[in-house]
């Protein structure tokens, strides 16, 4: 980014120039106490919010796979990189810390389930989530106190935020590594400590390796750094008054670019850098990739990767471009209606090149994901950080044209706070499987109806053999059962009518009738409270539990 002065004079060695804060008089720094009070508050609503009750809301289709995948990695110690179905490897290695370092200390053995439980998965995105927020606190520079706190306040409550936060899926690592790019970047420039640079590369490389995405991340990153500079070249050529003389315009002294290369020593320095950052890219996905050393086909198929996205993002979810707008005016309108005014301030008055590029980030992210068929609601956790940080820097705007009352930024924030906090908590604690369309990021999601069924399970188990107790699953559509099955060591997944004598049958409504034909005599149903007796998995998936006589 480039800096307010890149004069340079003299022979003494000069701090690295830095872009300071156009805090104009009469707005001051908010105190260090307020700062702080500030941070932890928010940070401490963060945690309540993402970290109470984690089991409440059932396990997604795609919470349950890669639940299958850790128990594999944990239990076996096996994993390999599949390119036809899934993402990266980043998630799974994480989340198997947990039950690792439980065994250690704890000796846990499989019939314990080495700790693994739905709470602690789920750990891993919260802390992913909570680390996002705190990166956040790390652009003080960059976007003034009152813009961060406003920025981390608005991510800590957003809807989607949180309840991707409580999603053991990739979203969380992915836009906490994308915005770890961001930060360390900007400490690099700050400093020209080159251990940030290898942060960065460190950023980049768990962001490759977590999903196959990275690609659009990376792209929309570099194009709005770049357009960030020859937009404000532009306005600074254009717009600023003349400097001095007829006829002359406003020409920098130095650019920026040639004060951080004098800074860091020269183009030697700057070439060691970047090489050792491209080293640690490498070497970072090739040990998550091939399975720490493993599996080498899997560094050759995290490649392959993305000519089978390529084709699976024209043909999977396609909606019309305009679908994620629709989605973010249902459940983060606040966040994009204060984006949207962020964004044209500093389009309007570049004077944050920070503000500036975060604008770019943001309806970038939004305008490259909206061009591709292929849309889920999870995706939007990417605009949504920068969206945030966009947002806050329109606070500290606020702030300094008022001359530092917070109780103007307070008023005008008031009311879109509310809103985001009110649909925050009806998502996350009241309606996290309500279908309606209202309800974007409850997509195609296990019911809560679903638990009733593992409830049922579990209880006529504890009188037969317990996790002994033979189950047999002939319905296609049983995920995420896989997950919440763990522990029985005799369980079956068909797929279709198959020959059984299992204590338990779980079978499809559709097949209900093939399955009183074939085993009426033998089985008899267990009924729910629904009127058909049936146990939804998810909206129009129905499934029957079926008990031997």
């Amino acid at each position: 980014m480039s800096t307010p002065s890149t004069k340079s004079s003299g022979s003494k060695k000069k701090k690295p120039a830095v872009e300071q804060k156009a805090v104009p008089a009469g707005a001051p720094e908010l105190p260090a106490r307020i700062w702080w009070i500030g941070v932890l508050v928010i940070l401490v609503v963060a945690a309540a919010l993402r970290f109470y009750d984690l089991n409440l809301v059932p396990l997604h289709h795609d919470e349950g796979v890669n639940g299958n995948f850790l128990v594999r990695l944990v239990r076996e110690g096996e994993y390999r990189y599949d390119p036809q179905n899934y993402h990266g490897p980043t998630l799974y290695y994480f989340a198997a810390v947990i039950p690792w370092i439980t065994r250690l200390l704890f000796g846990t053995a499989a019939r314990d389930n080495y700790g693994m439980t739905t709470f602690t998965i789920r750990l891993i995105p919260v802390l992913f989530g909570l680390g996002t927020i705190g990166l956040i606190f790390c652009l003080r520079r960059r976007l003034g106190s009152v813009g961060t706190l406003a920025a981390g306040l608005l991510l800590a409550i957003s809807p989607g935020a949180v309840y991707l936060s409580r999603y053991f899926i990739h979203e969380s690592q992915f836009v906490f590594f994308t915005l770890g790019i961001v930060v360390a970047g900007l400490r690099f420039y700050d400093t020209r400590n080159p251990l940030y640079l290898g942060l960065a590369s460190a950023s980049a490389a768990l962001l490759f390796a977590t999903k196959e995405t990275a690609m659009i991340s990376a792209g929309v990153l570099v194009i709005a750094f770049g357009v960030t500079h020859i937009y404000r070249w532009l306005y600074r050529a254009v717009f600023l008054p003349r400097r001095s003389g007829k006829g002359r315009r406003y020409v920098p002294e130095q650019s920026a670019f040639a004060v951080f290369l004098k800074d860091l020593g020269g183009w030697i320095p700057l070439v060691i850098c970047v090489v050792i950052g491209l080293v640690i890219f490498v070497l970072i996905n090739i040990i998550f990739y091939s399975s720490f050393f493993t599996n080498a086909q899997g560094i050759s198929d995290s490649l392959k990767t993305f000519e089978v996205w390529s084709k699976t993002s024209q043909t999977a979810h396609v909606y019309p471009a305009y679908r994620y707008i629709e989605w973010l005016l249902s459940q983060e309108g606040s966040l994009l209606f204060l984006g949207l005014i962020g964004a044209a301030t500093a389009v309007l008055k570049p004077k944050n090149s920070f503000a500036l590029f975060s604008a770019l980030w943001a309806f970038g992210l939004i305008a490259a994901y909206s061009l591709i068929p292929y849309k889920t609601p999870w995706l939007m956790l990417n605009f949504l950080v920068p969206l945030a940080l966009i947002a806050g820097y329109l606070a500290q705007f606020i702030y300094e044209m008022d001359r530092g009352h917070v109780r103007v930024v307070a008023a005008i924030w008031l009311l879109p706070v509310c809103l985001s906090a009110y649909q925050m908590i009806d998502l996350n604690f009241i309606n996290y499987d309500n279908d309606k369309p209202y309800y974007v990021y409850v997509y195609a999601h296990t019911t809560r109806g679903m638990l009733d069924l593992v409830k049922e399970i579990d209880q006529i188990a504890a009188k037969e053999d317990g996790p002994k107790t033979g189950i047999s699953i002939l319905s296609p559509d049983y995920w995420p059962l896989p997950w919440y099955l763990r522990n029985y060591s005799r369980v079956g997944y068909y797929g279709r009518t198959a020959a059984t004598s299992e204590p338990l049958i779980i079978a499809n409504e559709k097949q209900k009738a093939e399955i009183d034909t074939n085993y009426g005599a033998v089985y008899q149903q267990v009924r729910s409270s629904a009127p058909d007796g049936s146990f939804e998995l998810r909206p129009g998936v129905r499934l029957l539990l079926y008990q031997h006589r």
